[in-house]
């Protein structure tokens, strides 16, 4: 695959590049060997820091924790090994980039040599302005992330070594599940904070279910996503307040056989009561995710027993 860096049968393909530490910016596993149509992945997990980012935050410790999905990866992982999907797992850092924007969805103003042609303000960054673009500017509870302005060579070199490799292997990957299975599904795990109940004695939302309003699954797929939570006795709410960004919009082809769903997990249900560490309720909610995960293998697969793979990993 290009862009990676070598790979390992028992630990996967390493792809892409941490700018300022060389190592890898995302790791693809099993992908040769999955026993469902379905690649579970983790943009906004990646905690692999290099010095240098370190101390150019203003505050690292607080603007990481906010950043941060923190700990998606190890449950995306987890969900992988019990359903025998395969995993695509970012190391590099949101705060370095954000895989889940555009290239072009920048607040240029934070770059002190920006091209003449890339405004800081047009209708293609109007996400960046509001401080969560392609490298993050200013967080909520933070406020300015960074010390110092970045260099549009900078920019540049993140894009190259790090979203342009990981969504390469994101599209290669859906589209040699798509080959084997006839279809394939993504679904691109997040974590959210607390949401409150919208109304008093509801029940607060849990799960949100993204679909970018239609455009990037069958209704099926995301209705049957719906129900399960729902059945679970789990507060799930669809599309509101997260519908999903650039991932689902880049690689969600319905028409094409290839759906992508974005799944957001309260981080309360498996970290701790800082939200910054895992807590023991983390695997009770991995194997929730995982019968999710094998329950849409199902409605998109019915009879995948003919394919002669496992229905779970072993």
């Amino acid at each position: 695959m290009e862009g990676a860096r070598g790979s390992d049968s028992g630990q996967g393909i390493a792809g892409g590049m941490i700018p300022g530490s060389g190592a890898p910016a995302f790791t693809l596993e099993n992908l040769e060997n999955t026993a469902i149509p379905i690649l579970i992945a983790a943009p906004h997990g990646g905690r692999a820091y290099p010095a240098r980012i370190a101390d150019a935050m203003r505050n690292p410790a607080i603007a990481q924790l906010r950043l941060e999905d923190r700990h998606v990866d190890r449950l995306a992982l987890e969900v992988a090994r019990q359903t025998g999907a395969a995993s695509l797992i970012a190391h590099a850092p949101r705060a370095m980039l954000d895989l889940n924007r555009a290239p072009d969805d920048m607040d240029w103003s934070m770059v002190a040599d920006a091209p003449a042609d890339r405004p800081a303000h047009s209708s293609a960054n109007r996400r960046a302005r509001s401080g969560l673009g392609l490298v993050p500017r200013r967080v909520s509870g933070v406020g300015e992330i960074w010390r110092t302005d970045l260099t549009s060579a900078e920019v540049a070199e993140r894009i190259a070594l790090i979203h342009e490799p990981y969504h390469r292997a994101l599209a290669r990957a859906l589209d040699a599940i798509r080959r084997t299975w006839g279809v394939a599904l993504l679904i691109d795990l997040h974590s959210m904070p607390p949401l409150a109940a919208s109304h008093p004695g509801q029940r607060p939302t849990e799960f949100v279910i993204g679909d970018r309003f239609g455009a990037s699954c069958e209704d099926g797929v995301a209705g049957r996503a719906l129900q399960f939570l729902g059945s679970s006795d789990r507060g799930v709410a669809h599309n509101r307040p997260y519908a999903g960004g650039y991932v689902l919009d880049r690689h969600g082809r319905p028409g094409l056989g290839i759906n992508a769903l974005q799944l957001e997990v309260c981080r309360t249900l498996y970290l701790d009561a800082r939200l910054a560490g895992t807590s023991p309720r983390l695997p009770g909610v991995a194997r929730l995710i995982a019968e999710l995960v094998r329950t849409l293998a199902d409605e998109i697969v019915p009879d995948r027993r003919d394919y002669g793979l496992p229905l779970a990993a072993e």
